[in-house]
């Protein structure tokens, strides 16, 4: 299977290729200056190139807090730069999965989000998410959204090399700990997008198409997610720290953070037979990457 799959860094791209690879498929990573989100004509002369059989849409604008602040490009980017990607992918007359986020939801449910759920972000970057959202599933019919959160990998930046370096310099670390979600592996994303796109390209059911919810098996606060890290980094003979549990208002950001950001993932389970490990496993498998010496 050929897969164009849009960025060239981020951690579900890297992540991507690598486990795609060792799949045996070919993916093609295209990003700037070939692929700009915010040059429409670009993104459809280059994916026009690459002739997949299936575009993976995972390039995006993710400053959450600077988004509150280049409103403009956010939407750029998330909104009409996705619009793009789902006119070439039905110019080619290929399958798209298109990755979005927890933050189109206002995390005020006291459950897990199911799909059918009342959409409602509370900041730009969500809100120019869902525009990206709409835009595919307006522009395409036969797409897919997949919903993924608190992402996290051995490559790029993310909430566990942040932890790690903290603890490296100092002894206890404040996290926030009234915000609950499901850490999600990138490794474990790719692994699903990969099962999903085999679907997609060999089933054309309307069913395998719309919105789904893919996360780690599991919930946990920022807080809990900080002491597993710091806990499987000691076991690894790595740097650690004790967790101060604070709340949301003592680290003010200029983005509004959902305080739940569960996603339940029962829809892609039934229908595309996708189940990501729960987050610690996954964690396990990032920290044996990150710290291989430390054994």
């Amino acid at each position: 299977m050929k897969i164009a799959v849009t960025g060239t860094a981020g951690q579900v791209v890297t992540s991507l290729i690598e486990r795609g690879t060792v799949a045996g498929h070919d993916v093609i990573a295209i990003g700037r200056p070939d692929l700009d989100l915010a040059d429409p004509a670009s993104v459809v002369r280059a994916l026009e190139a690459a002739a997949p059989d299936v575009i993976v849409s995972a390039a995006a604008y993710t400053a959450v807090d600077k988004a509150e602040t280049e409103s403009d490009l956010a939407h750029a980017v998330n909104g009409a730069g996705a619009g793009a990607v789902a006119r070439a992918a039905r110019l080619l007359d290929v399958p798209l999965i298109h990755i979005s986020t927890d933050y189109v939801f206002d995390g005020t449910l006291e459950r897990p989000y199911v799909e059918s759920d009342p959409t409602g972000p509370t900041g730009v970057y969500g809100a120019s998410k869902l525009a990206g959202e709409r835009a595919v599933l307006d522009t395409h019919d036969n797409s897919t959204i997949l919903r993924v959160a608190w992402v996290y990998s051995p490559f790029g930046g993310n909430f566990v090399k942040t932890m790690l370096r903290l603890a490296g310099d100092r002894d206890e670390v404040s996290v926030v700990a009234d915000q609950v979600g499901n850490p999600t592996s990138a490794l474990a994303i790719a692994d699903g997008i990969l099962q999903v796109a085999n679907n997609m390209v060999s089933d054309g059911s309307s069913s395998l198409r719309g919105v789904f919810h893919m996360t780690a098996q599991g919930e946990g606060s920022w807080a809990d997610f900080a002491q597993s890290i710091f806990a499987a980094s000691a076991a690894r003979g790595g740097p650690s720290a004790s967790v101060r549990s604070i709340g949301t208002a003592d680290y003010p950001t200029p983005a509004t953070r959902p305080a739940n950001s569960r996603l339940d993932c029962t829809l892609i389970a039934r229908v595309h037979g996708v189940r990501l490990p729960d987050w610690r496993t996954s964690l396990d498998v990032v920290m044996d990457r990150l710290q291989p010496t430390a054994h």
